[in-house]
């Protein structure tokens, strides 16, 4: 088949890579997405902010910093009540770059990860836009997502299937789990005693729940994350800390699988309709099992029984804490190097837009 020439955006807020304390797990999915394909051979245009590394796709940032950086914007993204309007303009003004690069390019594929900045322009050329879906299909964004079933040259990627429950009969081009790159999350045998939580420190991850069932479970449990800070923390984590419950602070995200492989289990008693769950695989890739609440992707990531426990309620997960031991970690590691790397990511994704263009 021809090499194909795509181009893919996620952001410009921050800079490609991001900074290791930021969490933002789409804009490391694109990273990795573009590299992956650019190594493959494909000509890859990766639109981005000017302080962004590449190695293999070709950077187009257009001379934009990333909005964190940019000094006249500084002022309007510290004020709350403007900080969406202005990422708004930010990215949709690189999102214009892109297709009236494609004028010229003749993009095969164009990859967009904030599909709310893209539907506007998608109508506007012949080329085909696939959007990765990252977030839960509810409120707003359910709304937005109705509109694209208006546009055939749009197309959808879900992360996972249980994603697409809202919305089914969107014009979906295929389900791509996200990939992990496995060199930085490294099997460890023979964890330590205790328990990991980790992520963003917002009601709908569960943190505290995981903190109230390593209590009632009588384990340790630390607490990777952030941040640190507001009333989610003061009220339902930080009066819960010990010397039983931990806090460890703000970890780069290179050096999480250390902290991942060292835990007996992974908490995660999540609120929401997870829509993937990339904790759920950088625990697993070390070896340890995640025991997870039965909402969004849990069943389809994590396979039950055999790497970790997918569970209703506390009741359960704390019974499933004092069976953490009946899970092989090499079972775990075996999972994640099947399932959830980049280049199988990658080669999905790589499937999907020749599906695409075989299509049209």
């Amino acid at each position: 088949m021809k090499k194909l020439k795509v181009a893919i955006f996620c952001t410009n807020e921050w800079k490609t890579p991001p900074p290791q304390n930021t969490f933002y797990a789409p804009l490391w999915i694109a990273y990795f997405l573009a590299e992956e394909l650019a190594k493959r051979g494909h000509k890859v245009f990766y639109f981005g902010s000017m302080e962004s590394k590449l190695k293999y796709a070709k950077l187009v940032s257009s001379g934009m910093p990333a909005l964190k950086y940019n000094k006249d914007l500084l002022s309007f993204i510290s004020n709350p009540g403007l900080n969406e309007m202005v990422v708004n303009f930010y990215e949709q003004l690189m999102v214009s770059q892109i297709y009236q690069m494609d004028q010229k390019e003749k993009f095969d594929i164009i990859n967009i990860h904030p599909y709310r900045r893209c539907i506007p322009f998608a109508p506007l050329t012949k080329t085909k836009t696939v959007i990765t879906l990252h977030d839960p299909i509810e409120g707003f964004n359910k709304y937005v997502l109705s509109w694209t079933k208006e546009f055939p040259q749009i197309y959808l990627v879900s992360i996972s299937d249980s994603q697409r429950k809202p919305l089914p009969h969107l014009n979906y081009a295929g389900t791509v789990y996200n990939g992990l790159d496995l060199k930085k999350f490294e099997l460890k045998e023979k964890p330590e005693d205790f328990f990991a939580a980790a992520g963003r420190f917002v009601p709908e991850k569960g943190i505290d729940l995981a903190i109230a069932a390593a209590k009632k479970a009588g384990v340790k449990l630390k607490l990777a994350g952030g941040p640190a800070e507001g009333r989610y923390w003061e009220e339902k984590i930080k009066p819960q800390l010990n010397k039983n419950i931990e806090y460890v602070g703000m970890i780069d995200y290179y050096k999480m699988g250390g902290f991942y492989g060292r835990a007996k289990g992974l908490l995660h008693p999540q609120k929401w309709q997870e829509p993937f769950g990339m904790v759920f695989i950088e625990a697993m890739a070390c070896g340890t099992p995640v025991i997870a609440f039965d909402n969004g992707s849990a069943k389809e990531v994590i396979k039950s029984g055999k790497t970790g426990f997918v569970v209703k309620n506390l009741e359960e997960m704390v019974a499933k804490i004092k069976k953490i031991g009946e899970i092989k970690r090499m079972d775990c590691r075996n999972w994640v190097e099947k399932n959830f790397t980049i280049e199988k990511m990658a080669a999905e994704y790589e499937k999907v837009f020749y599906r695409i263009l075989k299509g049209s």
